[in-house]
C-alpha cells in the first residue's frame, strides 16, 4: 500500500511520444523507495478503462458490457493492472465487486490519468484548427427524440471526423457528469438555479400545458381549476427530475395535494398513460396531438428551460465549438438566451 501511495502522491511527469500523431503515452510515477518507476504505456491505458468501469457499475459483467468486452478480457485487463501495481484493487465476492484500499487510493488518479490524456489528444488535433476528434455528450431522452435529430444530422454532415459518443440520461444525471468531466456537453433540461461552476444557456422555451385523455371525465369542460384537478388520479414524472419538483412545487404553493399515482422520468411514458386514461398530466406543448386533448387550468403557468451545460472550467475543444454552434443556429428564434455567470 505504501508503494501506490508514494506512486499516487509523487506523480511527476508525462512522456509523448509521437509518431506522426501521438501514438504512444507514458506516464511515469517516482516512487521514494525505489528508483524504478510504474509505467503505464498507451496499451496500458486500457486497462485503467476497465478499472474504472468495473469500479462504477461495482459488475464486470456490466463493465464488460458498457466496453464492448468480453467478461474474461475485464478481468485480464485487471489481473494486468493488479500485478503492475502490486496490489489487489478489487475485491471479488459472489456476483458483489467493492473497491479495496488500494482500489480507492487509485480511483481518483486513473481519473484524472484518462482525463489528461484525452485533452491533450484533442489538443493536438486542434492545434490544427481542424474540427476532429472525440466528443462526449450527455442527451436527456425527450431532448434526443423531440429536438436533436436534425442538429446531430446536420453536424455530423459538416463534420465527419468527429466521433460522436452519446449516451442518454435524466438531466440531473448529465449534471452530475458535467461535474465529473465525464461528457464534454449536456444537452438538456436546465436546472432552477445555476451552479458556480457550470456554465448553462437557454436554447428552448419549453412551456408545460394540461394534457388528458379524450374521453376523461374532465374533458367535456373547456376550464378547470387546480382544487378539481387535485381530486383526479394524476400521471407525472418523477420527484427525482426538475420537471417532477417543478409541478409539485408549483400544487404545494397553491396548497392542492396531487393525487399522483403513478410516475415515471419518461416523457413519452407518461403521455401514452394519459391517452389511455390512467390520469392527467402536465406534458411538453409540443407533444400534444390527437391522441391527448389539451385543457386550460387556471393557475397553471409552467415551462422549461431546455439548453446545454458545460464546465466552467473545460476548455472546449474545436468540436464541442462546432456542435454549440450548430445547437444554437437550430434554437429558438426569440429565446432570451441566459448564460450562467
Amino acid at each position: 500500500m505504501k508503494k501506490l501511495q508514494n506512486s499516487c502522491d509523487n506523480f511527476r511527469r508525462w512522456h509523448f511520444r509521437e509518431r506522426s500523431s501521438i501514438k504512444q503515452i507514458h506516464i511515469s510515477y517516482y516512487l521514494h523507495s525505489k528508483p524504478e518507476c510504474v509505467s503505464f504505456s498507451a496499451m496500458d491505458t486500457h486497462s485503467i478503462k476497465v478499472f474504472l468501469a468495473v469500479a462504477e457499475y461495482e459488475s464486470f459483467s456490466l463493465a464488460s458490457e458498457k466496453l464492448h468486452l468480453t467478461q474474461p478480457a475485464v478481468s485480464k485487463r485487471i489481473a494486468q493492472l493488479e500485478e503492475q501495481l502490486g496490489h489487489r484493487l478489487l475485491d471479488r465476492m459472489a456476483r458483489s465487486v467493492s473497491l479495496t484500499e488500494a482500489g480507492k487510493l487509485l480511483l481518483p488518479y486513473a481519473k484524472q490519468i484518462l482525463s489528461s490524456i484525452d485533452e491533450t489528444q484533442q489538443a493536438m488535433n486542434d492545434l490544427s484548427g481542424e474540427t476532429s476528434g472525440q466528443l462526449r455528450l450527455a442527451i436527456s431522452h425527450h431532448i434526443g427524440l423531440h429536438r436533436l435529430p436534425g442538429v446531430l444530422k446536420s453536424y455530423v454532415a459538416k463534420y465527419p471526423k468527429v466521433c460522436i459518443n452519446i449516451e442518454f440520461m435524466d438531466s440531473e444525471v448529465a449534471y452530475e457528469g458535467i461535474q465529473h468531466a465525464k461528457f464534454d456537453i449536456a444537452v438538456n433540461t436546465l436546472a432552477p438555479q445555476s451552479q458556480s461552476s457550470i456554465i448553462d444557456r437557454q436554447i428552448w422555451h419549453d412551456p408545460l400545458v394540461l394534457t388528458i385523455s379524450r374521453d376523461h371525465p374532465l374533458a367535456a369542460r373547456t376550464q378547470v381549476d387546480m382544487a378539481l384537478l387535485g381530486k383526479y388520479p394524476a400521471v407525472l414524472p418523477g420527484m427525482s427530475t426538475y420537471t417532477g419538483r417543478m409541478i409539485k412545487q408549483l400544487f404545494d404553493e397553491k396548497d392542492v395535494t396531487l393525487n399522483a399515482s403513478m410516475a415515471t422520468n419518461y416523457l413519452e411514458t407518461v403521455k401514452m398513460m394519459v391517452s389511455v386514461g390512467l390520469g392527467w398530466s402536465l406534458l411538453p406543448k409540443t407533444m400534444v396531438d390527437d391522441s391527448v386533448r389539451m385543457l386550460c387550468c387556471q393557475g397553471i403557468d409552467l415551462a422549461r428551460r431546455l439548453g446545454y451545460i458545460h464546465h466552467k472550467e473545460r476548455t472546449l475543444s474545436n468540436a464541442a465549438r462546432a456542435f454549440l454552434t450548430e445547437l444554437e443556429s437550430a434554437g429558438d428564434p426569440k429565446t432570451d438566451l441566459h448564460a450562467a455567470p
